[in-house]
């Protein structure tokens, strides 16, 4: 067995597929394809498997991340359209004059792993929303932030990577933070966060890993956090809430219950409270679009 080689866990039934990250004397440290699941194995319960098979679950997380990536870019073309709609008649000069830019919210997203932040970042991109990603520590987050909230000054704040609960002792307590691998990290980067900016509709955050601790992290400040049903979340769940975020109107609140039912775990994966949306629209049209960074749309 190889570092990069594919495999599954025969004590697990070859419910979810793992790349080899690391290998150390009769052990591996594996790492989730599609589920944000880190994991310490002996190499006599993993077996290798080709790129080409795919688990029952897995398939049917790629099945429900096609759908809800589709969701979200429907979205976003019904976000442009409904920002031209409410300008109808506020500007009656020509169609060239009446064009408009808009304003998503810009993302500062933090990533305790560096495949899953390179592919947030790439969907980021797709949707045209402002961000900006740094692969860091869990343990490092919470100073990160500390100096990286003043500067980039966004909208809305991810913070994600792995976790889990530690189950090595025979008992373990799902409500204390001390049963978790990263959640009391998410926590402290989390009221670092919320002291910079303590209105939640003007900072949104969204945190937590697999089977995060959902109480402590809401406790602490989040806006949207996993995970209520101590499951394993998708990788792109954090990316999806954020999405919606950015490209909801700031005169409306990021609907619970589209966002729970399309992010890929499901509610059981991702919760959260109301909270008003950071998407806006200016008039007339900017010269130079760059220097605040929008995606350009003209209403016709």
């Amino acid at each position: 067995m190889n570092l990069g080689d594919l495999v599954v866990r025969k004590s697990y039934g070859g419910d979810v597929t793992f790349r080899v990250e690391n290998i150390v004397q009769n052990g591996a440290v594996i790492k989730g394809t599609e589920f944000r699941l880190l994991a310490d194995a002996p190499l006599d319960d993993l077996v290798q498997v080709p790129p080409s098979r795919i688990t029952e679950r897995g398939q049917q997380a790629q099945i429900k991340a096609t759908e809800s990536l589709t969701k979200l870019r429907k979205d976003r073309q019904e976000q442009s359209q409904r920002s031209g709609e409410s300008l109808t008649g506020v500007w009656p000069q020509s169609p060239r004059e009446a064009a408009y830019f808009e304003v998503p919210g810009k993302v500062l997203h933090l990533d305790g792993d560096a495949l899953y932040l390179k592919k947030s970042l790439s969907l980021y991109e797709q949707l045209r929303i402002p961000a900006e990603g740094h692969h860091v520590h869990e343990s490092k987050m919470a100073e990160t932030l500390y100096r990286l909230l003043p500067r980039v000054r966004p909208d809305i704040v991810v913070i994600t990577g792995h976790d889990g609960v530690l189950k090595q002792q025979h008992t373990y307590d799902l409500y204390s933070l001390n049963s978790y691998k990263n959640s009391q990290n998410f926590v402290t980067a989390i009221q670092v966060a919320r002291e910079y900016e303590r209105n939640f509709d003007t900072l949104t955050i969204v945190a937590g890993a697999c089977q995060s601790h959902f109480e402590a992290l809401l406790g602490a400040g989040a806006n949207f956090a996993s995970s209520p049903g101590r499951i394993l979340i998708h990788a792109l769940d954090p990316v999806y809430i954020a999405a919606k975020a950015s490209f909801t109107s700031i005169r409306e609140s990021v609907s619970l219950g589209d966002v729970l039912n399309n992010t890929i775990s499901g509610s059981q994966g991702m919760g959260g409270i109301e909270t008003r949306g950071s998407f806006r629209i200016g008039m007339p049209r900017l010269q130079n679009l760059s220097t605040l960074k929008v995606a350009p749309s003209v209403m016709l």
